[in-house]
């Protein structure tokens, strides 16, 4: 996620980490666990987050969020996009639609940053190796990729407790490159603003092309 003037991640980072995490910890976890449905151990004092199939604890009240290994995520962006969650967002369980990014409030204002951050992106990445994202979907732990058969792959997918996407890859022809669409389940409008979604695609791209890596065998990222 490049901020304006090209300004290294941890400078745009720092001054949202810390409201954000201001926010948080004058909250009720017991009352962000009701909000977002998510369970807390009182005992670790950490919520536990499921993202793309991998548990997760978020403690309490100080944000961080740590895999099985105990490792914390580095991403700043990828923090703040689950803090804001926490602090602000709200989990209904999904009515059964799907929306484009442009459905959303302000979708149709922001589509083009989202389209380049997120579809172009996530396509340039997985639409040239459609075989390895399938392969991706299918044998990774945990993550329950659900096949559509729609377009030339597609998966309904948990990106974290009880909120959905649905990913659609088209390879590339003699006339268009390939391309790639993200829908969300209609939960999301509750969970995130039209701006936060553009962090979701991103934090997608970057833990499934992980994932890939690791269905592929390789050491390297992709």
């Amino acid at each position: 996620m490049n901020g304006p003037y090209n300004l290294p991640r941890d400078s745009q980072s720092a001054a949202p980490l810390r409201h954000y995490q201001r926010i948080y910890q004058g909250l009720d976890p017991l009352e962000i666990a009701r909000r977002c449905s998510l369970e807390f151990d009182g005992g670790a004092s950490a919520f536990k987050l499921r993202v793309l199939g991998t548990e997760h604890l978020a403690p309490y009240p100080v944000f961080s969020l740590v895999d099985p290994e105990g490792e914390a995520a580095a991403d700043p962006f990828e923090k703040i996009l689950f803090l804001r969650y926490l602090c602000e967002g709200k989990f209904f369980p999904p009515q059964g639609k799907r929306l484009s990014y442009n459905e959303f409030p302000w979708g149709e204002v922001y589509y083009p940053n989202f389209e380049g951050r997120c579809l172009r992106r996530f396509a340039s990445v997985f639409g040239n190796n459609i075989p390895g994202f399938v392969k991706m979907a299918e044998h990774s732990p945990g993550l329950n990729a659900v096949p559509l058969g729609i377009g030339d792959a597609s998966y309904r997918l948990e990106f974290i407790n009880g909120l959905y996407v649905s990913i659609i890859l088209w390879r590339a022809d003699d006339e268009f490159p390939p391309s790639a669409q993200i829908l969300f389940d209609d939960n999301f409008v509750f969970a995130f603003t039209a701006e936060d979604l553009a962090a979701v695609g991103e934090i997608l791209t970057d833990r499934l092309k992980i994932l890939a890596q690791r269905a592929a065998g390789e050491r390297r990222p992709l």
